[in-house]
């Protein structure tokens, strides 16, 4: 069984079904997704609906974004409903065909409060949106580590475990690699790609949204 790690999704339904097929991922993978499905992307909708339904058939771990809160949190206030619109949950609401949130359909709701994890550990590595406390116990790691904090330069985790993260865009389109974390968010909604890890092979794969494919191992500057 491969650990298969997706970075920041962000709408870009052709990128990750072209990473599937690229990367052949299947029902006997472990696939986790580090957050950060909706918003600036054209396709949230379609981006949901495939992680429901790989949801359904076993094998993905999804975690949570700032993303998927910050649309959650849209619908407690105005200034909330404003303050995600800016960032990017105009795209959100058009990839449903709708101007209101009352227009995303209640699975999908669903999904979002109810699947989403805050992290995710193996014997090796551990998974989050963002970053995390070196001193501080992966399961005890505060909110704003796991969501907001940015990749800088981490120190290695007491646990000794791997960290795999995305949320810092690497504009680049290469993921980050200081050894004991890896930073795979490579700019998916933006002029990058969209990067799916091989933990322990340290294989990625990578896709577009133009359909471009690549594939290349973690310590070597893609071709």
């Amino acid at each position: 069984m491969r650990t298969l790690a997706i970075g920041d999704i962000h709408g870009c339904y052709r990128s990750l079904d072209t990473l599937a097929s690229f990367a052949a991922i299947s029902s006997g993978d472990r696939v986790i997704t580090l957050g950060d499905y909706v918003d600036r992307g054209p396709d949230t909708r379609r981006v949901i609906d495939w992680l429901i339904d790989r949801q359904a058939r076993e094998g993905l771990i999804p975690l949570r974004g700032n993303h998927e809160i910050m649309l959650l949190e849209a619908r407690q206030s105005q200034q909330c409903l404003k303050d995600w619109l800016t960032c990017g949950g105009d795209a959100v609401l058009s990839s449903y065909g709708t101007d209101r949130l009352d227009g995303i359909p209640n699975d999908h709701w669903h999904f979002l409060e109810s699947s989403l994890r805050s992290h995710y550990t193996t014997e090796s590595h551990f998974f989050v949106h963002a970053n995390a406390d070196a001193e501080v116990p992966i399961d005890e790691q505060p909110d704003y580590m796991l969501y907001w904090e940015s990749f800088g330069n981490p120190r290695p985790h007491q646990s000794g475990l791997t960290m795999i993260c995305g949320h810092t865009a690497q504009r680049s389109g290469v993921p980050c690699s200081v050894g004991h974390a890896v930073c795979i968010d490579t700019w998916a909604y933006g002029q990058g790609w969209l990067t799916c890890l091989d933990v322990h092979s340290g294989i990625c794969w990578q896709s577009n949204e133009s359909g471009a494919t690549r594939r290349f191992w973690i310590d070597e500057v893609p071709q």
